[in-house]
């Protein structure tokens, strides 16, 4: 056999050896069968004549590819994420720490004490530093308080009426807003042994009566109730040397709520029932030297007076009344 022949015989062995061959990424099957293609004399021969370019054993190897790590999720019914390491014989559950329970003893009085509807009052209300929020909780009456708080906010509720024993204690309370609700009465003892109580807002209530408050007062807010002029004590604001301003608009008030301190720059008293003015209501007709120089803004408008009556009864003061002349 000539070497030409023998050059086609190995060319035809090579192109059916590759076509058998697994292509890339393939598994290849278990055993191949014997390549039967030439007589057998020949096959022999040419095996003979080059081992390495023939082999006509069974291939057994088989393709391994390397399977990407897959991270798989779940939920336990706590609700914590478990990953499942599947390369690996067991599962590996990753659990953060459960969160204290706040109704736990170790954690007392974490949402406050509880109120009446049996929720903690920092679950029923927001408490954020010292203050709480419970604007529009549909609540009827002041839930109990934390101990530090500083600052609050029932505004636009169902509140009737606000009881001696509601801020009992709270001796760091500050502002109490309540606007917006229904309340008809504040007991006696219910606001003026608060020691740093500096702002009370009770406007778009329907008070007829204004309670004893605390000499630390800065800002009472009380309009748009019902109050009458029999409802403020007599000199119920004498004494409160740091009050700057005194809101009563919208009431039934028939004369201005006498002396007023020197502290105060705003008094309104819109739309009431004020009749008369004197020399002495805010200046002092006994010393023409007085000058009232902190009260700056006084309304009197919406009230059946004419202030033109009284010219003398604003010499002392930065600025006149406003109101009907």
């Amino acid at each position: 056999m000539n070497t030409f022949t023998y050059i086609v015989l190995l060319g035809l062995l090579t192109l059916e050896a590759a076509i058998a061959a697994p292509m890339k990424n393939e598994k290849p099957a278990k055993k191949l069968r014997q390549i039967q293609v030439l007589p057998g004399d020949l096959l022999e021969e040419f095996a003979y004549m080059n081992q390495d370019a023939l082999n006509f054993y069974d291939y057994e190897e088989e393709l391994t590819i390397n399977e990407p790590q897959i991270e798989i999720g779940r939920l336990t019914p706590s609700g914590n994420r478990v990953l499942v390491n599947y390369d690996s014989d067991y599962e590996e559950e990753l659990i953060p720490h459960e969160p204290l329970d706040p109704g736990a003893p170790s954690v007392p009085g974490l949402l406050g004490p509880d109120t009446k509807e049996g929720l903690p009052t920092c679950l029923l209300c927001t408490c954020l530093s010292g203050s709480v929020y419970c604007d529009d909780t549909d609540i009827e009456s002041i839930p109990p308080l934390p101990k530090d708080t500083t600052y609050f906010y029932a505004r636009f509720n169902k509140l009737t009426n606000i009881k001696k024993g509601d801020f009992s204690g709270l001796n760091h309370l500050k502002r109490i807003d309540v606007t917006g609700n229904r309340i008809s009465s504040i007991d006696e003892d219910a606001l003026r042994q608060l020691p740093e109580l500096v702002d009370l807002m009770v406007a778009s209530n329907e008070l007829v009566q204004l309670p004893e408050l605390p000499k630390t007062m800065i800002n009472i807010d009380a309009s748009h109730n019902k109050l009458h002029s029999n409802g403020i004590k007599k000199e119920a604001f004498k004494d409160m040397s740091n009050l700057e301003y005194l809101y009563l608009a919208g009431n039934a008030l028939s004369y201005v709520p006498l002396p007023l301190p020197e502290s105060l720059r705003s008094i309104n008293l819109q739309n009431n029932n004020v009749q008369q003015i004197d020399n002495d209501t805010f200046c002092n007709s006994k010393d023409i030297h007085y000058v009232r120089k902190a009260l700056e803004l006084i309304r009197l408008d919406g009230n059946p007076i004419n202030l033109s009556k009284t010219p003398d009864a604003y010499i002392c003061l930065p600025q006149v009344p406003h109101g009907n002349y």
